[in-house]
């Protein structure tokens, strides 16, 4: 009890200080005023607040909300097809694949900070207006990516029976949606990445088995196939050309 009686008085005397200055008005952290317009203007510690609450969402929104998904997937079964499990390395992957998205969806970016950002620390846009005509562009890129029959699965759950306008569609149901969506283009395009070195693999283990080598692992063998095949097609700039206009068709 005397324990928590003196810490009881040590955090009376941190906070005393606080409430006091509270009291006199000379912190106000948080407040809501409402703009000529009509409209609300946050105080700047409130969007401070918002802004890092929104910087803890980034790396889920950069993953469930671009094109990151796609050439993460595409990038990780081609790399299982080959036959290398350890090359190239998840950081390269994963950096390639940032590096990819942020080309793909740099015309996003930039008409976001042209029509959204740029405004609002111009202050020529309230908060709640910039948010929306931020999100806007990026709901387009989405609804362009998104199967009619993904949306009407979660819509069907939801119970709706449908959108009078694409602005209609919450980002709660077009996340998911979306996120469904490409996984099924990811694993269609990893489909067709696979059968070429199926095919190899197929010939080199018939080889071996009419050879009576079955204790050597056809792995090994048509490893150096697999790669010379990839790169006699120029591979990579193949499938990432290919991945970069999937986006825009």
């Amino acid at each position: 009890m005397k324990r928590l009686a003196r810490w009881g008085l040590v955090l009376t005397g941190l906070l005393a200080p606080g409430l006091v200055l509270a009291q006199i008005g000379g912190l106000n952290a948080v407040t809501v005023t409402t703009a000529p317009d009509g409209g609300q203007v946050y105080s700047v510690t409130l969007q401070i607040l918002i802004i890092m609450t929104l910087m803890t969402l980034l790396p889920s929104a950069l993953i469930m909300m671009t094109s990151f998904t796609r050439i993460i997937i595409v990038l990780g079964i081609l790399r299982q097809g080959l036959g290398t499990t350890q090359t190239p390395s998840n950081q390269i992957l994963l950096g390639l694949a940032l590096f990819l998205t942020l080309f793909v969806m740099s015309p996003i970016f930039q008409e976001m900070y042209d029509t959204a950002i740029q405004p609002y620390m111009e202050e020529q846009l309230g908060t709640e207006e910039a948010l929306a005509k931020a999100v806007k562009p990026l709901r387009t890129f989405m609804l362009a990516q998104t199967r009619e029959s993904d949306l009407a699965l979660f819509a069907g759950i939801r119970g709706i029976d449908g959108f009078e306008s694409p602005d209609d569609i919450p980002l709660t149901l077009l996340v998911p949606s979306f996120v469904i969506s490409e996984l099924k283009t990811a694993f269609q395009i990893g489909f067709l990445i696979l059968i070429p070195f199926l095919i190899i693999d197929l010939v080199v283990a018939s080889v071996l088995m009419s050879m009576g080598m079955m204790m050597l692992s056809p792995l090994i063998i048509s490893l150096p196939f697999k790669l010379m095949l990839f790169v006699l097609v120029d591979g990579w700039s193949l499938l990432l050309g290919t991945l970069a206009r999937s986006f825009y068709t």
